[in-house]
């Protein structure tokens, strides 16, 4: 999911008919010897606008041979072909199976004259055939590449991450053009240990050519490269990112920089050697992966997806942009013009488009169905609250359903909506309600967490005696948890409305409820006004206007 900088002014236009692909996806990778419970962690967001988030599900199946699967591109629904099924699908839950393998993806685009729009197998149909088709991150790989080359390969470049309970891998792939069946591609297994990410840009430049049990490469994606003329040095300096998506100033500020600031979170030595590639001072690329300063959780991941670079040089809460109340978010689009001259906004992990989010956790100390967990949130990552949904899970949350609404259909029961609409009250008065919003997610989040060994506990228990009782546990756990964070949020976005209504401030108890006076009355308001600092900032601005003499 590219965002080229020569797209960046008629780029909205053609979301808005549905004409591109999602171009603002984002990939943090954490891998068992990184994490503090040996779990391995991919986060995704799906950054899309007029995106509408709910959980997919595709049950497990035994198919006739000689059956056929329709395929239908993720992004606009048009119908590609068909392909064979195979004789036997996995459960998948959103991005995870029961086998916890999970894959997620962000799109680089890359040399656009690689499209071939005659191939059958978009991104998002290999993400979703491939869960269905595989128990190991391995077989993913294979099940894809074997696809393309068999169906032929409909989308822009495309940068995967494909991880089970033990091994971690980005795959990074790119069509051959009009016409030309099958795809260019490489993958690269991320050291235990390490961490990485991905962000609309290609990350893989050199990788080893003769090391079959970390890397694996279509024969071709070198002498095809040399054959367009995208390459034509030693084989041992072969980039794939420069081949197949040369930089360019949004590569670099829009996505590389996200990856930056993940890595910067957790290693401040990457960090402050790799900012001056960031703000352009300097070409040496971000590393693949990284060793972190110390050992991750789930919650660590579910807090980074929430990142706009605070406390970085890259920090976009305190400029005019954010406006009186510390607003980290720009309406799109990234770039605008003033008098000839172009100008941009950062754009951070955390975006106010995201349809859904997801911290996916596999763990190869427990059972399949107990050990995969997808922590899931529907809107901004900032701003949604994570939920635990199992692996096993055989029956969407109905508020995580696309049954009850969509992009253009409001619904009091559905999540995106819910969570859209407290989103929405709190974007333009950031600073006087998140505290308000956090408290309430904090709430939430922590006792999911907290309640999940004693959780899994029973469920451990159950599967010792029953596996399908387990699994029946789990999917009534993961409903009802989706379900009371959908009650409660709505809650949050009455009490929201009531306390800032006509921007005052009411009062509170300590208990949550509003004060009221003896008589039974609104107590008297708070009147705020805009804060010190911006109170200057108009005084500046407007010299004498205002000035009461």
């Amino acid at each position: 999911m590219k965002i080229n900088n020569k797209l960046i002014l008629s780029i909205v236009g053609l979301f808005l008919i549905g004409v591109l692909p999602s171009l603002a996806c984002t990939n943090l990778i954490v891998t068992p010897g990184a994490t503090t419970d040996g779990s391995t962690l991919v986060a995704y967001s799906a950054d899309s606008y007029g995106m509408f988030g709910h959980l997919c599900h595709y049950p497990a199946s035994v198919n006739p041979k000689g059956t056929l699967r329709p395929i239908h591109d993720w992004d606009t629904g048009k119908f590609l072909g068909n392909i064979a099924e195979a004789e036997r699908t996995y459960n998948v839950i959103g991005n995870i199976n029961e086998h916890q393998v999970t894959i997620a993806e962000t799109t680089f685009t890359g040399r656009e004259e690689l499209i071939d729009t005659t191939g059958i197998m978009d991104y998002g149909s290999l993400i979703y055939v491939a869960l269905q088709r595989s128990r190991t991150a391995r077989e993913a790989i294979q099940v894809m590449t074997d696809l393309v080359t068999e169906y032929g390969y409909y989308s822009s470049g495309e940068s995967f991450t494909i991880a089970d309970t033990r091994e971690v891998w980005i795959m990074e792939m790119i069509g051959k053009g009009p016409g030309v069946k099958g795809a260019v591609w490489v993958a690269v297994r991320i050291p235990d240990g390490c961490i990485s990410a991905h962000a609309n840009q290609a990350r893989i430049h050199q990788f080893p050519l003769d090391d079959k049990e970390n890397c694996i490469y279509s024969p071709d994606v070198i002498t095809f490269a040399r054959k367009k003329k995208y390459f034509n040095g030693n084989n041992s300096d072969f980039s794939f990112a420069d081949a197949y998506a040369p930089l360019d100033f949004g590569a670099r500020r829009y996505c590389e920089a996200r990856v930056w600031s993940f890595y910067n979170m957790f290693s401040k030595e990457v960090g402050k050697k790799f900012l001056p590639y960031i703000t352009g001072q300097s070409n040496e690329p971000l590393p693949l992966y990284v060793r972190p300063d110390r050992r991750l959780s789930v919650r660590d991941i579910q807090l980074a997806m929430r990142d706009h670079y605070e406390d970085t040089p890259l920090d976009i809460t305190r400029d005019l942009g954010a406006g009186a109340w510390m607003m980290p978010y720009r309406p799109s689009p990234l770039s605008f013009n003033v008098d000839g001259k172009e100008y941009f906004n950062e754009r951070p992990i955390s975006t106010q488009q995201t349809a859904w989010v997801f911290v996916s956790q596999m763990r190869s100390q427990l059972y399949d169905p107990i050990g995969g967990v997808l922590w899931f949130g529907t809107d901004d990552a900032n701003l949604t609250v994570f939920t635990p949904v199992y692996c096993c899970t055989n029956s969407v949350p109905e508020c995580y359903s696309d049954k009850i609404a969509d992009g253009v259909t409001f619904s009091w029961n559905s999540s995106f909506w819910v969570f859209n609409w407290v989103s929405n009250m709190t974007y333009m008065r950031y600073s006087q309600m998140i505290g308000d919003v956090r408290s309430q997610q904090d709430r939430l989040e922590n006792s999911f967490l907290n309640s999940q060994a004693d959780i899994e506990r029973r469920a451990i228990e159950l599967y010792n005696q029953n596996p399908s009782e387990a699994r029946e546990y789990l999917t009534r756990y993961t409903i009802a948890c989706a379900q009371q964070t959908l009650t409660e949020w709505r809650k949050l976005g009455e009490f929201l409305i009531v306390k800032y209504n006509d921007m005052v401030v009411k009062q509170v108890n300590p208990d949550g409820t509003f004060k009221r006076t003896p008589e039974g009355q609104c107590a008297p308001v708070i009147r705020p006004g805009y804060p010190e600092d911006f109170n200057r900032r108009v005084a500046a601005e407007t010299g004498n206007r205002y000035l009461m003499e």
